[in-house]
């Protein structure tokens, strides 16, 4: 039996054996007197005098059963099998499992020292039991088993009387009610068990109010039995731990047979149940009901002699570790069986969401009802304007942007979103806004729990949100989660999926299109985006956009605009001090603009303060807005990449050499005159070549000619020997396989970094 339950038992054969030196080896016992004071369930019956059907040696059966202990595993198991014919009833006896919970509660002898300790532990536990006793289909299944558990109570009595050991006993048992499940198998073998039980119960605790059990009592001498608690507690502790025992395997064995006749998942739910040896369990747990049967019929047979017996215990002790392993076996089975169900029933929803995402609908609804569902009837959804719950309804015939993101969206984000949102719905000669965006919080149970801290996080980013959210995660299902997460590529990175009016995906990420264009690429579909790089040249507005409304002036005013970043405020001050002596002599207007580093921190804080006291340049002090041109400039990039053009783009190679600057630690600097022609080129270089305007001053005719020239120095004095980094989020979705650099045109190996913040 322990390789089928992962469980090391002694086997009745060590028991007996065990029982029968701690007989030899004591002094009160003399080896004449062996046979006559070992009952069949390895008893002692101290006064062999006095008549007991069950103290002689067990003859009957025992050649049988001395053979069987003798055989493996494999055998015991295929003769416990071999017993069972079922006809096919299914019976639901958890009804009557109550009933039998209910008896082996009260029915326990109740001991004055013990009170205050596990008995008040079990009044407890019965005071809840009352309300849980279902008695809706008790009558139905006792019209089936009334007679089977008066004939196996009858049995029970009748083999232990007639010598025959627990084993022999248990076998008969099985063979008697072969033609029923194994879960009925023990609950009517229980029940037999919990009617004697309970009469003795009856008679324990009426004894000392009602008339008739006090006469019966005298009759089993159980008001003198009961007097002994010094010797009758700790008996009734091991057994009270084995029938404990019994019921929570017995409960296992049912649970089993109602997950298998409830889930549709029979033939994946049967390679699993098999593991858990059922019929195994069984059999250990009807023969201990014979064992506890045995020890009762004994106790009012013998009295005052069986009291002072100890052999037993041993026995029940190593039935009742038995019967605990068989059950931390099945619940690990049981686990695996609800696991089983939950993947299956999640593929079966995944597979159901594919199915209904690429389905035409009439609307949006059905896709809304599949991806947030109403959790008790819940309003499903939380607008955070109006601070109330709402149905799904408010979506319907409606572009939706789903926010996917996790609980940690970064401050600069959530700003930059919500500055668009609110502009979406202020569009003038509108009845209403062009889409509504709806905030899914990915969280993968599975991976870590949901906690108080957890709640507490998604409560404050719901409440600052204006837009629409789930009620709550629990109300995105599992396979949602990972539709998600497969089919739409989430990775931690903020995403936003675009739905149309009739639910259909039209966009899996439109993020990086509101970042670079804003509403203006509305409805974010795929060939809109193709649509608006068509239209699309490089030049200072695409590259800056709102980062400072000075630069649409500046612009307009036909100036020059210089962008320029890094962190060595030694390098700012001398090119800026270069910069504005060249503009100078060339005659022309320049405006400088300093827009620091990607992930802007302290460092950057400091430049900005020194900068602007030294009237080197203008500044962008809002540190939100230095975060939004670094991450727009990584947007086009991912976007460009996903055009069907060539890696020789030219577009796509200058925003590759400006994210490629802010890699490296040297400054940099882009030069242009209105939208008309732009440069750039690293701090070092840059400076090189402002620092030389007298060799090369005569190519600046006038102030349009200014960019070209400097374009041709930067790129004269390129060297073949250079280093480019271009660094990027590891989490950030599409990664390229190939990227060309923008210098020299050869293919950029891929390394990764990990790095922490520099100040």
């Amino acid at each position: 039996m322990a390789s089928n339950m992962n469980t090391n038992p002694v086997t009745h054969h060590e028991m007996v054996a065990s029982n029968m030196n701690t007989k030899v080896n004591n002094p009160a016992m003399s080896h004449d007197n062996i046979e006559h004071r070992i009952n069949p369930l390895n008893t002692r019956i101290i006064n062999p005098v006095v008549p007991n059907p069950l103290a002689a040696s067990h003859r009957r059966g025992g050649d049988h059963h001395q053979v069987f202990l003798k055989s493996d595993d494999n055998a015991m198991i295929k003769h416990i099998e071999d017993t069972h014919s079922p006809d096919g009833r299914d019976l639901n006896v958890k009804p009557l499992l109550h009933i039998i919970e209910d008896i082996m509660l009260r029915a326990a002898p109740a001991f004055p020292a013990h009170l205050h300790g596990g008995q008040a532990q079990a009044h407890a536990h019965l005071e809840g039991l009352e309300h849980k006793v279902p008695h809706a289909g008790l009558t139905e299944v006792l019209g089936y088993l009334a007679y089977p558990i008066h004939a196996i109570s009858t049995e029970l009595i009748s083999k232990c009387s007639n010598k025959e050991d627990v084993h022999t006993t248990t076998m008969a048992l099985l063979h008697s009610l072969a033609n029923y499940s194994w879960d009925v198998k023990v609950v009517i073998t229980f029940a037999a068990f919990a009617k004697q039980y309970g009469e003795f119960g009856l008679l324990i605790h009426q004894c000392t109010t009602d008339p008739l059990a006090k006469s019966v009592s005298i009759l089993k001498e159980l008001p003198e039995i009961m007097e002994r608690t010094d010797v009758l507690k700790p008996k009734f502790d091991a057994i009270t731990d084995l029938i404990n025992n019994m019921l929570d395997v017995t409960k296992c064995i049912v649970e089993f047979k109602d997950i298998r006749l409830t889930s549709k998942y029979a033939e994946e739910l049967d390679m699993v149940i098999n593991k858990a040896h059922i019929s195994t369990a069984a059999y250990w747990t009807m023969r201990s009901a014979v064992m506890c049967a045995a020890l009762l019929l004994n106790l009012i047979a013998t009295g005052h002699e069986y009291i002072s017996s100890t052999s037993e215990a041993w026995e029940i002790s190593s039935l009742s570790h038995k019967l605990a392993n068989i059950m931390d076996h099945l619940r690990k089975v049981l686990d695996l069986c609800y696991q089983t169900i939950e993947e299956k029933r999640q593929q079966d929803a995944f597979e159901a969401l594919v199915r209904l995402l690429k389905t035409p609908h009439i609307d949006n609804m059905k896709t809304f009802s599949a991806l947030i569902y109403s959790k008790d009837d819940q309003l499903p959804l939380f607008h955070g304007t109006q601070k109330r719950r709402v149905g799904l309804d408010v979506l319907r015939r409606k572009h939706v942007l789903l926010l996917l993101s996790d609980l940690d969206i970064a401050t600069q984000e959530f700003f930059i979103l919500h500055h668009m949102y609110e502009e979406s719905k202020a569009q003038p000669n509108r009845t209403e806004s062009q889409y509504e965006v709806v905030w899914l919080p990915v969280f993968d149970k599975n991976l870590s729990p949901w906690t108080e801290a957890k709640q507490i996080k998604f409560e404050e980013v719901q409440s600052s949100m204006p837009w629409y959210s789930v009620s709550h995660p629990s109300m995105i299902d599992p396979a949602v989660i990972r539709y998600i997460k497969e089919i739409w590529g989430f990775n931690k990175k903020t995403q936003l999926v675009v739905l149309d009016p009739q639910g259909k995906e039209t966009n899996n990420n439109a993020y990086h299109m509101l970042w670079i264009w804003g509403n203006l690429s509305f409805p974010f579909t795929k060939s809109r985006e193709e649509a608006l790089w068509r239209e699309q040249t490089w030049n200072i507005e695409l590259l800056a956009d709102s980062i400072d409304q000075n630069i649409f002036t500046w612009i307009g005013e036909g100036k020059y605009i210089c962008l320029y970043g890094g962190e060595d405020m030694e390098w700012i001050r001398s090119f800026t001090t270069m910069a504005r002596a060249v503009a100078n002599a060339a005659r022309i207007p320049l405006e400088m603009l300093y827009i620091g580093k990607r992930n802007p921190k302290e460092r950057i804080r400091r430049n900005n303060a020194v900068i602007h006291a030294e009237n080197l340049s203008h500044v962008v002090p809002d540190q939100t807005l230095i975060w939004f041109f670094w991450e727009r400039l990584e947007s086009m990039w991912r976007s460009r990449t996903q055009q069907d053009i060539g890696e020789t783009d030219p577009i796509l190679q200058e925003i590759v050499s400006i994210l490629s600057f802010d890699g490296s630690n040297q400054g940099w600097a882009v030069f242009s005159r209105g939208l008309a022609e732009m440069t750039r080129g690293k701090g070092d270089l840059m400076v090189q070549v402002l620092r030389d305007f007298e060799h090369w001053k005569h190519e600046v005719t006038d102030g349009t000619v200014f960019v070209p020239a400097l374009h041709r120095q930067l790129r004269a004095l390129h060297s073949p020997h250079h280093c480019t980094r271009l660094v990027l989020p590891g989490i950030s979705g599409h990664i390229p396989e190939r990227v060309v650099c923008a210098e020299c045109g050869r293919h950029m190996e891929k390394f990764i970094m990990y790095t922490c913040c520099n100040e």
